[in-house]
């Protein structure tokens, strides 16, 4: 799991975490900003009056409405990104990165309004006479690119596992684990069957789940949240201004946080933006696609509130909380994941300040003065005994370490090689760090409902993620559609249905990392189809406008 997860990383410095893709993204949405006349600022008004039904009409072709279609593709959109991805976006890039989530959100609202009103243009009624949508259908039949089609259908396909499915119980399972005590392997084979159940009902059945859920766990979920920034007021206004002050330079080392360069924040942010709101990913498209509306423009004014919930909301509230609560720069006690886990040469010292200024260079920019360690080291009852070994965890120097051997003490021989600990049965516990959906829960847990506040994160995480693993699982059956036929729909299903069991006590860390080059893989080809397509969209959104200042 080691070497995959080493590929993994090296395939997302040439695609997420490479010093183009940020620019490719942010680029794209700020072009459509400009060439459509900031469309998220002209139309954000006229964007309510249609999703409230106003312009609706009970013979206009389609499956769901468009409070249903925006609550599924939400459903779609609405899950780990807002909280472990936030979590982890502080955890790497500090406060800064929120900044950039905020700018990815902003222009994003343009890149959705586009991709979805070409989506709904181009849609075709399936076989079994429900609508068929996406960007796989305006690359085949507006641009005549079959192949580029095919490409994304198969990214569409890879991507629903990549982070609609095994992220989502991932993080599900980690977090009722921490909470209730439940182990992964009994909540993920609970929630698989209810999947199961749900997806097989189709589109119908998933917006009426999604219209029900979304709003619900929305308003749980904020309840949550304020319960812990009221406590913390007074630090609300410094949260807000370590976020903008940090923006265009990076955050400086705090308590167990040891810094980040703006590189970092930019790269973190921008990336989880896109895995919280998906615009310029192409998936909302697909929901969006089953709207009922003759007005293919109108349901792409209705899908630019998705980034604005999503992330200029939902995401804003959970950085908040983190920052306010002061959780994200404090270490706390967990066990140690394997992939975090760094073993290096030499005693450093986080007290002492060209340590602490030497590991942040490492862990920021990969110097090479710095090795991993090899050799073995004495323990005794749990303790790391006299060694030259510095522990790194979760980009931060670990404290109070514990040795373990099937949850007992230690005692004897550790033999590690090229930092990696050589006996399988081991593990390391202590204090450090928390990232993803593990630090949202600690800043819970830091406010008017005190250690009973994770069991908010806990419950909301269970429906945002359950609701994003059913909206990707009918986006992954429409891209197989797209590309084999219905034929293939059930056994994709249980497929699906299997990795989400499976994916529940997988390593959180490795889940991640997949994630975030599915996400790139399904974005590229959706932005160039877009921008191939401006024309057309700068036709269909001023023919619209043009009927709509007649009635």
């Amino acid at each position: 799991m080691d070497g995959f997860n080493s590929f993994l990383l090296l395939l997302d410095s040439y695609l997420g975490s490479s010093a183009w893709f940020p620019f490719v993204l942010l680029g794209v949405g700020l072009f459509f900003t400009i060439y459509l006349r900031f469309p998220q600022l002209r139309f954000f008004t006229h964007s309510w009056a249609v999703l409230r039904g106003k312009y609706e009409k009970s013979d206009d072709p389609g499956d769901t409405t468009h409070f249903q279609a925006l609550s599924t593709a939400l459903s779609g959109t609405v899950g780990t990104g807002n909280i472990g991805g936030v979590g982890l976006a502080i955890f790497i890039g500090g406060p800064a990165a929120l900044f950039w989530m905020w700018m990815t959100a902003f222009l994003g609202m343009a890149t959705k309004m586009v991709e979805v009103s070409l989506s709904h243009k181009y849609r075709v009624k399936a076989a079994n006479g429900t609508m068929a949508g996406g960007p796989m259908y305006y690359m085949e039949h507006g641009l005549k690119m079959h192949w580029l089609a095919m490409f994304f259908a198969v990214a569409t396909v890879i991507c629903s596992f990549g982070t609609g499915n095994l992220p989502q119980i991932n993080n599900i399972a980690s977090s009722i684990e921490t909470s209730f005590g439940v182990t992964p392997i009994i909540t993920g084979a609970v929630l698989s069957v209810l999947l199961g159940l749900v997806i097989v009902g189709g589109i119908r059945r998933i917006a009426h789940v999604a219209a029900a859920i979304v709003p619900t766990m929305a308003s749980f979920y904020m309840i949550g949240a304020l319960a812990v920034i009221i406590v913390n007021y007074d630090n609300i206004i410094p949260s807000f201004l370590s976020i903008f002050s940090d923006a265009f330079s990076g955050s400086a080392a705090t308590g167990g946080f040891l810094g980040a360069t703006f590189a970092f924040a930019f790269n973190r942010g921008v990336g989880r933006g896109l895995f919280s709101n998906e615009a310029g990913q192409g998936s909302a498209a697909i929901a969006h696609a089953s709207a009922k509306a003759d007005e293919h423009v109108s349901e792409g004014m209705v899908s630019l509130l998705e980034p604005f919930i999503d992330t200029l909301i939902i995401c804003t509230v959970t950085g908040l909380v983190i920052l306010s609560s002061g959780a994200w720069s404090q270490k706390f006690e967990h066990e140690f994941e394997s992939a975090d886990l760094l073993l290096l040469d030499g005693l450093y010292q986080e007290e002492v300040l060209a340590d602490r200024e030497q590991i942040a260079a490492y862990l920021m920019r990969g110097d090479d003065n710095i090795s991993l360690y090899s050799g073995s080291v004495d323990v005794l009852a749990g303790e790391i005994r006299n060694s030259p070994l510095t522990i790194i965890h979760a980009r931060s120097f670990a404290e109070d370490v514990r040795v373990l051997r099937n949850a007992e003490a230690f005692s004897g021989e550790l033999v590690i090689i090229d930092g990696q600990i050589q006996d399988p049965e081991i593990t390391l516990q202590g204090r450090s760090l928390l990232h993803s959906a593990a630090l949202t829960t600690a800043a819970f847990g830091m406010g008017l409902l005190g250690e009973n506040g994770q069991y908010i994160v806990s419950i909301s995480l269970a429906l945002f993620a359950f609701s994003t693993a059913i909206a990707w699982s009918y986006y992954g059956d429409r891209a197989i559609i797209y590309l084999i036929g219905f034929k293939a729909v059930m056994p994709y299903r249980i497929i699906y249905c299997m990795a989400f069991f499976i994916a529940s006590f997988a390593d959180t860390t490795i889940v991640w990392n997949f994630a975030a080059v599915a996400v790139v893989l399904m974005t590229l080809p959706n932005l160039l189809g877009i921008m191939l397509m401006r024309r057309e969209m700068k036709s269909l959104v001023s023919d619209y406008w043009k009927e709509y200042e007649k009635k």
